[in-house]
């Protein structure tokens, strides 16, 4: 009997690991994210939101490496002459995960829906003014007034199946639309992307599942489910990536994590550059960092060098908001360093000078990234040396969204990164300083600068992008000279991954736009590789 039980219990132990293994190596990719995962297109737009939507839905064009856009689920285009009407062309036989064909109908009912809704990349398209259909497969839209960088931007118009959401309304704001699908695509999706929705309890990982009818190209081993997975502890993760039970490692994790998982067998450590700055972002509208010569101050007082040798060894200074890999960066701008002459100099300057024991400084550090606690704690010791107390307060990322939404909650200072959302200056121009995007967790400067916004909303508006780009260069000296932000470093992108049985060819030619460095159809994953 005893020896019929340990047969039966090593024959379902074999059946188990042989289905795991198959699993594990032929189908599955597991990939670890900073949470929340909004997979909504018109909700959300931070990287892991934006990497589940890459998967999930098409674009009408698709953003290359050199940081210009390729036809996708359109064909060609043509612009006016006025730059005011885009005219765009379908792919037809394009499949929906329904199994409906894509129409000119799904893209005008997603722009209308992304604009009503008004969350998530909405900002990007304010200019639309109509969207019209021609016919089934030619759909126009025409803008109020010029955006020069309509056709990049149009890499954030995820296209919806109409039919599919309107089947799924619910009581909601939107009038006859409801809630407009919004709770139904809190957890579905409502795509023609390689991916769909199989699994997605919110709170902890979402899991894709290979469309077989995807009309685009994709590897020839591309993992059949991608588990997308919320980030708990960092000693977790590393016991995962050791034991092979996760593919990628999150981005977020210390020099040390990547150092001791770099020395475990069949696994490597992914550096690339993606256009990610990394900011400590100054509260403009709350004492004492409203006064400009107090912000100044703190720029001067954070030890760069000691920043990029030790807690980012192998990044570069940032020289201001927008990182120098991005098309329409400004060579040759203002770098603050560190110097405590100058520190004090400004800081005389400031209002607050003999109030300093009543103006503590808050900064906000991300403890989903474990290295922002020394980023607040490098700051702290050098304040100190004014008499200036700096309060590092650890908060969730998710409570990090919840408080920029207003000033009054904002911290004086908050750590957090931002990446273009299209593959120009303007991108991140716009979502950082113009006023119309505050309240994000791209900003939370407060700075709303009417002086700002107006060259902002001019850059954007100019057609020729020579011209342009020139002036997102007057743009960026003017907001360096501002100093809202603390520009620390040019983030390198860092993953451990298991090399020995994943190809990750993105490594080769990194795409600029966040979340496109995660498009898991292009991966291959080899079993008998499989440690």
């Amino acid at each position: 009997m005893l020896r019929r039980m340990r047969l039966l219990l090593i024959s379902i132990t074999v059946l188990a690991v042989v289905g795991v293994g198959a699993v594990g190596a032929e189908s599955l990719l597991r990939v670890m994210f900073s949470w929340p995962t909004y997979i909504d297109p018109a909700v959300g737009f931070d990287y892991s939101s934006s990497t589940a939507l890459v998967n999930l839905y098409d674009s009408l064009v698709y953003p290359e490496p050199d940081g210009s856009v390729a036809p996708h689920a359109a064909v060609r285009w043509e612009t006016s002459e006025d730059g005011l009407t885009y005219t765009f062309y379908l792919r037809q036989g394009i499949q929906f995960h329904t199994g409906g064909e894509m129409t000119a109908e799904d893209v005008k009912f997603s722009m209308d829906r992304l604009q009503t809704i008004g969350e998530g990349y909405a900002y990007l398209f304010a200019d639309v003014a109509e969207t019209k259909v021609l016919d089934p497969y030619t759909v126009q839209f025409v803008l109020d007034k010029p955006f020069g960088p309509f056709v990049m931007a149009l890499v954030r118009l995820y296209i919806l199946d109409k039919d599919a959401v309107l089947a799924h309304l619910a009581e909601g704001p939107y009038g006859d639309y409801g809630d407009y699908g919004k709770e139904w695509l809190r957890t579905h999706d409502a795509g023609s992307g390689a991916y769909t929705v199989e699994e997605f309890p919110f709170e902890e990982y979402l899991l894709l599942k290979r469309f077989p009818g995807y009309w685009g190209e994709t590897a020839e081993r591309a993992p059949e489910l991608v588990k997308m997975i919320r980030f708990t502890n960092a000693v977790t993760e590393k016991s995962m990536v050791s034991r092979h039970e996760l593919e990628i490692s999150d981005q977020w994790q210390t020099t040390e994590f990547y150092q001791s998982t770099a020395e475990m067998e069949g696994v490597d450590v992914a550096s690339f550059p993606n256009g990610l700055v990394y900011f400590i972002m100054l509260n403009t509208a709350k004492p004492p960092t409203d006064d400009i010569h107090f912000r100044k101050a703190l720029s001067y007082l954070f030890d760069y060098d000691q920043a990029v040798q030790y807690i980012f060894p192998g990044m570069l200074q940032a020289h201001g908001p927008v990182s120098s890999l991005t098309p329409g960066y400004k060579e040759g701008l203002f770098q603050y360093h560190y110097d405590l002459d100058k520190a004090r100099e400004e800081l005389e300057k400031s209002r607050y000078y003999d109030q300093l024991d009543d103006y503590p400084v808050v900064i906000g550090v991300n403890t989903d990234v474990p290295e922002t606690e020394k980023v607040g704690l490098l700051l702290q010791a050098e304040a100190a040396k004014l008499g200036i107390d700096v309060v590092v307060q650890k908060l969730t990322w998710g409570k990090i969204c919840e408080l920029v939404a207003t000033p009054e909650t904002t911290p004086n200072g908050v750590t957090i990164n931002v990446a273009p959302h299209y593959a120009e200056a303007g991108s991140m121009l716009q979502a950082k300083y113009h006023s119309s995007n505050t309240g994000t967790w791209e900003q939370a400067e407060w700075l709303l600068d009417p002086e700002i916004d107006a060259l902002i909303d001019d850059a954007l508006t100019t057609v020729d992008q020579e011209e342009r780009f020139a002036k997102y260069g007057v743009i960026q000296e003017k907001i360096v000279d501002l100093a809202p932000d603390i520009f620390m470093v040019e983030l390198l992108e860092r993953h451990a991954y298991q090399s020995t049985y994943l190809d990750w060819p993105q490594l080769d030619a990194p795409n600029p736009v966040m979340g496109y460095n995660f498009d898991y159809r292009f991966y291959n994953l080899y079993s008998e590789k499989m440690p």
